[in-house]
């Protein structure tokens, strides 16, 4: 049970530290490569299979598949395995609703909405819109009514 429980802690604590990871990381000193994806897909166009900004995830996953590697096979740190997998289920929902559903990488979806993703979806346009929060994907937290959009340099 323990287990199960430190899996979900880390599954839900991906939310918070994604989106600052999007807004202090993506938008700040690793814009170079974001901003890739929010380049604008003229009508007619294809999005791009690939961009830069796919560095991100293959370098989370990268660290993930240290952490289990040490997990799995040094004494004492067992715990990194249910950390692990909850960051790896983060990680899998995030790409089939961002990618997947959102930008409709893989065209599984067509024209289809589900009501349910739809408002990650509008959250998610809207951060591209305004270059600015939500940051989050799971969980989007919109900015207050009346607030200003940050100081991006996706902006420039």
């Amino acid at each position: 049970m323990r287990t199960v429980l430190v899996a979900l802690a880390a599954f839900v604590l991906m939310e918070p530290l994604t989106a600052f990871a999007h807004r202090y990381v993506m938008h700040g000193v690793g814009i170079a490569l974001h901003r890739s994806h929010h380049r604008r897909v003229r009508p007619g166009e294809s999005p791009q299979r690939w961009e830069a900004n796919d560095a991100f995830p293959l370098a989370f996953a990268t660290v993930v598949m240290i952490g289990f590697a040490i997990g799995f096979n040094v004494a004492g740190f067992e715990v990194l395995v249910p950390i692990g997998v909850g960051i790896t289920l983060y990680g899998t929902a995030y790409a089939l609703v961002h990618d997947v559903y959102v930008h409709r990488r893989l065209g599984w979806f067509g024209d289809r909405t589900l009501p349910g993703l739809e408002r990650l979806a509008r959250a998610h346009r809207e951060h591209h819109a305004r270059n600015a929060a939500p940051y989050g994907m799971l969980v989007p937290v919109r900015a207050r009514s009346g607030s200003r959009p940050s100081h991006d340099p996706a902006d420039a």
